[in-house]
């Protein structure tokens, strides 16, 4: 498998000079809109102080990273002047609103974004996220499915990475309901495995599996455990591709176990924002105690992760999909051809 320039060179700009993805989020809008607002007792958080806080962990935290995921709502606009030039770009491209119908979530596009404007603006790569439930009513999964395909035709056209995330969820019908942004309570393994292998076909486009534990974090053990290990190695059997680790509100101790089982399973990376920076965020609006609680714990934990990482993760770009030889660039494709002698 080659890859096309524009992806190609998408896919290096997010990955650290090894291949290996050190990633994190700060695209975040409920988790932090929500403390935010309950703090000033309005229905709405204050813009200002969600774009800062955003702002804040731009600049505490890109050191550790290879790449940042900002949202068009709050992160770029105020913080993208802050985010290093050296550091990959990733854009998010869903509407933290999503519509719960009693057949489960439907996801959509934020309005006024595509992957057009994310690439014309310099984004290195699209990421988006589908609530999905693969026991959900058969028109529910084709919604979300023709929503992800659509996403990934306009990547493969821009010629930009596309980076899928993948969340199961509580139905109406399921005990514990929420609509928060955690793992859900009593996730199933093979609701997340069927998740996987419902969109590893090449018709989506994916070029980066974003993915949740196939375990409820809690029941992930600090050293190895043959059943957990399984449920890890089956899930990068089916992605088939380069994939990175989601934190989901997993502590620190938690995302950590998470790792060391995705890493012996062939995963790239993390991607991973509240298992960073959610314990200084608890500090609230003590805007030089969360600075401080950043720069120290939160770097700190982002420097063992990166060794960790840098220690046991498989670098993207030699995933098996590519071939023996590694990622390469295709330079037969067509529409850079046709674009190669625009140029004479």
């Amino acid at each position: 498998m080659q890859l096309s320039a524009g992806k190609l060179w998408g896919m290096r700009r997010m990955a650290d000079e090894g291949g290996l993805f050190k990633m994190t989020a700060v695209d975040q809008r409920p988790p932090i809109k929500g403390p935010i607002a309950r703090h000033h007792g309005t229905a709405e958080a204050p813009w200002q102080a969600v774009a800062d806080f955003k702002t804040l962990l731009i600049e505490t935290l890109q050191g550790q990273s290879s790449a940042m995921l900002l949202d068009p709502h709050f992160a770029i606009p105020r913080g993208i002047g802050t985010l290093s030039p050296a550091k990959g770009l990733i854009v998010t491209l869903e509407d933290s609103l999503f519509e719960e119908t009693a057949d489960g979530r439907l996801s959509r596009e934020i309005d006024d974004w595509s992957v057009a404007k994310i690439k014309r603006m310099g984004g290195d790569a699209v990421k988006v996220l589908a609530w999905y439930r693969p026991d959900a009513p058969d028109h529910n999964r084709e919604k979300q499915k023709d929503f992800t395909k659509r996403i990934g035709e306009a990547c493969a056209r821009h010629d930009i990475p596309f980076l899928f995330e993948l969340l199961v969820y509580p139905l109406k019908s399921d005990a514990h309901q929420t609509s928060d942004y955690i793992e859900m309570p009593g996730k199933r393994t093979d609701h997340v495995l069927q998740s996987v292998a419902d969109f590893a076909s090449p018709e989506f486009g994916i070029d980066v599996f974003k993915l949740e534990s196939p375990v409820a974090a809690r029941d992930v053990p600090e050293g190895g455990d043959a059943e957990v290990q399984a449920a890890f190695d089956e899930m990068g059997r089916l992605a088939g591709r380069p994939w990175v680790m989601l934190s989901a509100g997993a502590g620190k101790a938690e995302f950590r176990n998470i790792l060391a089982h995705a890493y012996r399973a062939g995963a790239s990376g993390y991607l991973a924002g509240r298992a960073i920076w959610l314990e200084p965020f608890g500090l609230y609006p003590d805007w030089a105690a969360m600075r401080d609680g950043l720069m120290t714990g939160s770097v700190d934990y982002m420097r063992e992760l990166n060794a960790l990482t840098d220690l046991a993760a498989t670098p993207w770009h030699r995933h098996a999909v590519y071939g023996p030889g590694g990622a390469q660039f295709s330079p037969a494709d067509a529409s850079f051809r046709h674009g190669y002698r625009d140029f004479g």
